[in-house]
């Protein structure tokens, strides 16, 4: 038993570090920041978190007036100080291999297309009477 106390009590350390949390218990009394169970400062963390935004490298805020209405847009970047769910870790692996894979392909579609180049300026023709009109376009716009 005693090693769930010990686990309880390293849980609600964990919980008391987070940034939020730890500035609204810094405005109670030591005793009220010590009867919060695990349970309790967690679901004061989803409540405050939502609210809390933090400074980050990019904050762009405004607004656009169409029509009648209008509409504001925010846009943040930064580093990430908080904790994801499996789902957002998920969807950041997907877009982390979306966007390799899109760089892998970019990379090696302009090593082909500077491999052809160098191959038509030296004079090779794999293929006789055959030409993807690359060279031709190449030499007309940039030489």
């Amino acid at each position: 038993m005693k090693s769930l106390d010990a686990q309880n009590a390293a849980a609600r350390d964990k919980l008391k570090n987070d940034i939020a949390l730890r500035k609204l218990l810094q405005r109670m009394p030591k005793s009220v920041q010590d009867s919060f169970t695990e349970e309790q400062l967690a679901n004061i963390k989803i409540a405050i978190g939502a609210r809390t935004w933090g400074s980050h490298v990019i904050d762009l805020r405004s607004t656009v007036k169409m029509f009648r209405y209008r509409y504001y847009y925010v846009f943040v970047a930064g580093r990430n100080r908080r904790e994801l769910s499996a789902r957002e870790r998920r969807i950041g692996l997907f877009i982390q291999a979306v966007a390799l894979a899109s760089f892998l392909t970019f990379s090696t579609l302009l090593g082909i297309l500077v491999l052809y180049l160098l191959k038509s300026a030296a004079g090779i023709d794999i293929f006789p009477g055959f030409s993807f009109g690359v060279w031709g376009w190449f030499k007309g716009e940039f030489l």
